[in-house]
């Protein structure tokens, strides 16, 4: 489990930010039908984020961070990735997510975000970027090679290694945007050997990319339960809004 159920981002409320707020289901071009939660400024600064949450799909935690960024300005939409086996309405927290995690297909997770990316594009929007978190991470990080014209892809504590299918590493030459990995140096399932291997893929495939590891965190530390590591909770936001700006 990435997150408690109750669990927030780490990221500071801006008080007074004009933000609208949208449950919605999209559809993808394979018939799918799937939850989203749509975050828009008033006064948006036509940078787009999709979300991809952790292997328990769309909940509170990602429906606040989409709101964090569009406190400052970003359009943000988070999504659900269990429509093929568990529809498309909300769920409640008793929700069992391994049996519909294992019935996922990267080309699935994909075409969904595909859809997602149309959705941004349909609101005028052309600089979009995914960010992830755990399964999210490495699907935001396949997302650069999945032909959806993004600006860059972030991953926050994701597995670039061979899994049941290429990984992030494999696919670092098919990538086509920039890549920000935000890895824990206390991830008991992705050392610092896997990270090493993804850094130097990306760097043979002469990819742009920044990887960086928090040494002693565990995975998941970007929670705001996560005290004893704030500082490289803080230090990942301010990374991930800096790659924003640079690249957009």
């Amino acid at each position: 489990m990435c997150f408690e159920l109750d669990s927030l981002p780490p990221i500071p409320v801006i008080s007074g930010a004009a933000v609208s707020h949208d449950d919605l289901v999209l559809e993808a071009k394979d018939g799918n039908r799937f939850a989203a939660f749509a975050a828009t400024p008033d006064e948006p600064n036509g940078i787009g984020v999709v979300i991809l949450p952790d292997v328990r799909g769309l909940y509170r935690f990602y429906e606040e961070l989409a709101l964090r960024f569009a406190e400052r300005g970003y359009t943000a939409l988070a999504f659900d990735y269990f429509g093929r086996t568990a529809g498309g309405d909300k769920r409640g927290d008793d929700f069992e997510y391994m049996p519909h995690v294992q019935q996922t297909t990267p080309e699935g997770v994909q075409a969904d975000v595909a859809a997602a990316v149309d959705y941004l594009r349909g609101l005028g929007i052309d600089r979009i970027f995914t960010v992830g978190f755990c399964f999210g991470g490495r699907n935001s990080w396949l997302a650069a090679a999945g032909g959806h014209g993004l600006a860059g892809a972030i991953g926050f504590y994701g597995n670039p290694a061979t899994r049941d299918s290429p990984g992030p590493t494999d696919r670092a030459g098919e990538m086509q945007a920039p890549i920000l990995a935000l890895q824990a140096g206390d991830d008991q399932n992705i050392t610092a050997e896997l990270n090493a291997e993804f850094d130097r893929a990306l760097t043979d495939a002469g990819v742009q990319h920044e990887l960086v590891t928090y040494d002693g965190a565990p995975h998941s530390f970007f929670d705001r339960k996560q005290e004893d590591f704030a500082d490289a909770s803080e230090d990942a936001w301010k990374r991930v809004l800096a790659f924003l700006e640079q690249h957009a």
